[in-house]
């Protein structure tokens, strides 16, 4: 439900973020906002470290990429969603469509 604290699994890759549904989405779809929760050591990437949030970039495999672009592929990956806790979690924003 909304607020409560999920663990979004791509393969062996696993992010944690805090659920905001919304009927503006399609049943089944999953919106993780790109860019936030760069949080490792040696990024180097301050502002976004001091911005709560998943790193998508963490659920993402190293070798897809868009054959024509060469760019990342952003959408369109399978994902396992298990909640976590019925509480928000500190530090962590809401992935929500409006900030994707």
């Amino acid at each position: 439900h909304n607020g409560a604290l999920a663990r979004i699994t791509s393969a062996d890759r696993a992010v944690e973020a805090v659920v905001e549904i919304s009927d503006e989405m399609m049943p089944g779809v999953v919106s993780l906002p790109h860019g936030w929760g760069h949080d490792l050591p040696g990024t180097r990437q301050a502002v976004s470290a001091e911005r709560p949030g998943a790193n998508l970039n963490v659920l993402l495999g190293q070798q897809m990429r868009d054959p024509v672009s060469g760019n990342a592929v952003l959408n369109g990956q399978p994902i396992m969603m298990t909640p976590l806790a019925d509480a928000p979690a500190h530090g962590v924003a809401p992935a929500s469509p409006e900030s994707a």
